[in-house]
């Protein structure tokens, strides 16, 4: 079933805005910069959203939701642990060069958003956590991660990958998904040859 006409235009606005924001700014982007930018006038942009605010609260949400859908096929298929945290890097390295304004977006301008806006997010980007959390619980408790810490070794996969946006550029020496592999690879591996002090 073709998608309506409708949901195809805001689905364009939301992507060409993500794209203004990356590119210009979003304090400085007006809701006149992205009609002209969408072949729409002004007043016809106001049929689809509101304001600008709720622009950027359709940009975090279509972000979120693609990392959460993908995360839930995941767990249908069954993957490893291993395998899964794999992906988890890979998505988010994929989504750079998918939706890069989108990534700037979610991870530059989250505070902009109303307090209300910023409550869905939240609930949407911690409940996402948590499931990844729970594969790292999963590991543990079949011996394929070496007993450590869920939280800890969770918010260490997000810190590696979350701000590459800063300096990944697609076209470069590696793919995003080479870059991602290496990733998971010190993340698994770690780069030491020699066991840690005390350890």
């Amino acid at each position: 079933m073709d998608e309506p006409r409708a949901d195809v235009r805001r689905r364009d606005i939301v992507a060409t805005a993500a794209q203004l924001f990356e590119t210009e700014g979003f304090a400085t982007t007006s809701m006149e910069r992205i009609a002209r930018a969408v072949g729409l006038a002004k007043p016809s942009l106001y049929h689809y959203f509101a304001s600008k605010d709720d622009i950027l609260f359709a940009i975090h949400e279509e972000f979120i939701n693609l990392l959460v859908e993908r995360q839930e096929q995941r767990a249908v298929a069954r993957l490893s642990p291993p395998q899964e945290l794999l992906e988890v890097f890979g998505d988010v390295f994929d989504l750079m060069d998918t939706h890069r304004g989108h990534v700037r977006v979610f991870f530059e301008h989250y505070r902009e958003l109303p307090i209300t806006q910023q409550e869905v997010i939240k609930a949407k980007r911690d409940a996402y956590e948590r499931s990844v959390e729970a594969v790292i619980v999963a590991g543990n408790e079949t011996g394929e991660l070496r007993g450590v810490d869920p939280r800890l070794v969770t918010l260490a996969l997000f810190g590696m990958s979350n701000w590459a946006y800063q300096w990944f550029r697609s076209g470069g020496p590696l793919t995003a998904r080479q870059v991602a592999v290496q990733f998971w690879d010190y993340l698994m591996r770690g780069i030491g040859t020699e066991p840690l002090p005390g350890s």
